[in-house]
């Protein structure tokens, strides 16, 4: 099992950094006795993630769906929110645990992102929020956001789950909204194992954030309000701050990956994500955007046959949860991504040749699937193999008349199938 286990490349890995780091920081931890409630290293975790982010007002907590739900309490949102229907599942079931009812707004077939333009006619009586994801760490369009929210009064968290490094305007996307909440999972790029974090602009939201992490104490014997255990530990802030040290090395390294990617991958009848303009995206994931879902399953079934793993984030779309009260609201456009996106494996020192491999097999499945690429634009296409021996063909295969080379054309198609 575990033979194997190493011969998968996975849609990720978590940092390892050096084991000698993590231990003569768990010395400490031995050495004090002292593992839990906010101890010393957990501490300076808090001040360094801070110090990186640019963010000033940063409380460390179990994981990144805490932190969600601890943002909707501390900012004591009721009634609707409006949220996207293409993320993780945790930015909504985090609102449908606090009691809220997500209320959807549709993406922008480009960024990804929710879409600004349709907020304002989503907002009623009963609208207290915007939750905004800023999917696979690109920004979302916070100053369009900022706009309707300042107009209805409506409080703004970013789910930044995603975004570790991802700026805006040359500055942290944790500078903007109300709150922003971090993972800090080992499948994000700068990970403590297990672990989120909470990010707030004033200072006594942030204390608010404080005592409810921690049961409500304040003090052994008062209690400040109402609170969960959403405490993180000294081992987790130890590996943290021994991988955060490399973090800037991470998102440099992951940035090779995705501009290797682009270059095998452009004018192969795939499209891309659009970074928002004006941002410096994190490149926290490599989502590939197919013609079809058939030509997405056909590419996934190629690549597991070879244990590579790719993921399909998101799918299905977050309208369509079952224990959602509005989850028969149509989001067209985020259903139409979520059906034909598919994310490649991305992770620290993903070598070249394993990239030129499982781009061979995205340009293969989609010669079979009659998908034809354009003239590419990729220079050494020597790396990428021009026969393809080895992939199931069909007796009659149909060429379509336009190839989709981009998110926005092919938008709303059909699964290919006449």
């Amino acid at each position: 099992m575990f033979t194997r286990l190493l011969d998968m490349i996975p849609v990720t890995k978590p940092f390892v950094p050096a084991y000698t780091d993590v231990e003569e920081l768990l010395k400490g931890v031995w050495e004090r006795n002292w593992w839990t409630n906010n101890g010393p290293l957990l501490r300076e975790y808090s001040n360094r993630l801070s110090a990186y982010l640019d963010a000033k007002h940063v409380q460390v907590v179990g994981n990144g769906t805490q932190a969600l739900q601890l943002a909707s309490k501390a900012l004591n949102l009721s009634g609707n929110v409006l949220t996207t229907p293409f993320s993780y599942v945790a930015t909504t079931s985090s609102l449908v645990w606090e009691g809220l009812n997500p209320v959807f707004v549709d993406v922008d077939p480009y960024t990804m992102n929710i879409n600004p333009s349709l907020l304002e006619r989503a907002v009623d009586e009963h609208t207290t929020a915007i939750v905004a994801t800023h999917c696979f760490g690109n920004a979302c369009a916070v100053e369009e956001i900022d706009r309707v929210a300042k107009k209805y009064k409506l409080k703004v968290i970013y789910d930044a789950a995603h975004a570790f490094g991802t700026l805006y305007r040359g500055k942290s996307i944790f500078q903007y909204g109300d709150v922003s909440t971090l993972s800090l999972h080992a499948t994000k790029p700068v990970h403590c194992v297990e672990g989120g974090a909470v990010i707030a602009k004033d200072p006594e939201l942030l204390k608010k954030v404080f005592f409810m992490h921690n049961f409500g104490h304040n003090g052994p014997e008062d209690y400040y309000s109402v609170g969960i255990n959403a405490k993180n530990s000294e081992m987790h802030a130890a590996v943290g701050l021994a991988v955060l040290k490399h973090a800037s090395a991470i998102l440099a390294d992951r940035k090779r990956c995705v501009d290797f990617y682009r270059a095998a991958l452009d004018g192969q009848g795939v499209g891309f994500q659009e970074t928002t303009a004006n941002s410096t995206h994190n490149c926290a994931y490599f989502p590939v955007l197919f013609p079809s879902e058939s030509a997405l399953k056909r590419a996934m079934s190629e690549m597991e046959s070879r244990q590579i793993i790719p993921r399909r984030y998101f799918y299905p779309t977050l309208n369509q949860l079952p224990y959602v009260k509005h989850s028969a609201m149509a989001a067209p456009v985020a259903e139409d991504l979520s059906r034909r996106i598919l994310c490649l494996p991305l992770y620290f020192g993903l070598e070249d040749e394993t990239m030129v491999q499982i781009a061979d097999l995205v340009i293969r499945s989609l010669h079979v699937s009659g998908y034809y690429a354009n003239a590419p634009h990729y220079k050494p296409q020597d790396l990428i193999t021009k026969e393809y021996p080895d992939v199931k063909t069909e007796e009659a295969v149909k060429v379509p008349a336009a190839v989709p080379t981009g998110v926005n054309s092919g938008l709303l198609q059909t699964d290919g199938k006449t």
